[in-house]
């Protein structure tokens, strides 16, 4: 048998979610604005169609207003800025990828347990700014070869990596 697969593949699931969240909130809320924390999918397609239905992309969490609808994206967020939502009585809604959830726990998990994590993924992406704001002090970010000599490891049999989910193997 032979196997062909597509590229590109299309969405996963986390994905639809997202999108199927902002859609969702589109319809309740008619008369709103919804704001989204960064795109809510790296889809310019898709970006440009919430555009387009009105939804206002942010990238500072101080550019909504306090009360507002906040969206957070599929990338996920670290608790410091739900907190800031929070405390500035917006009404946040987390469409964040189980999968990325899933990397949040477990960086928690393992840095309660005294573990250091190696996170390997884009530093400037918001799915590593967020998991790595999970357990900031137990978390180095690796992007490539060139970052490992300058990792600090403590306890080899305490060490853990985790990737960022939508990293891409090019």
């Amino acid at each position: 048998m032979k196997l062909i697969l597509a590229n590109p593949r299309g969405f996963c699931a986390g994905v639809y979610m997202a999108i199927d969240v902002v859609d969702q909130l589109i319809d309740i809320c008619p008369n709103e604005t919804i704001y989204v924390y960064h795109e809510i999918v790296h889809n310019r397609h898709v970006v440009e169609r919430f555009q387009g239905r009105g939804v206002k992309f942010i990238e500072e969490l101080s550019e909504v207003p306090n009360g507002s609808i906040v969206v957070f994206s599929a990338h996920g967020v670290s608790p410091a800025l739900r907190r800031e939502a929070d405390e500035r009585n917006l009404t946040a809604v987390d469409a964040t990828c189980p999968l990325v959830t899933k990397v949040h726990n477990e960086a928690i998990r393992y840095a309660r347990a005294g573990y250091q994590i190696l996170l390997v993924g884009h530093a400037d992406h918001q799915e590593i700014i967020g998991t790595r704001g999970e357990a900031p002090d137990a978390t180095q970010v690796v992007e490539s070869p060139k970052d490992i000599p300058f990792l600090t490891v403590k306890d080899p049999n305490k060490l853990v990596y985790l990737t960022q989910t939508t990293l891409s193997t090019d």
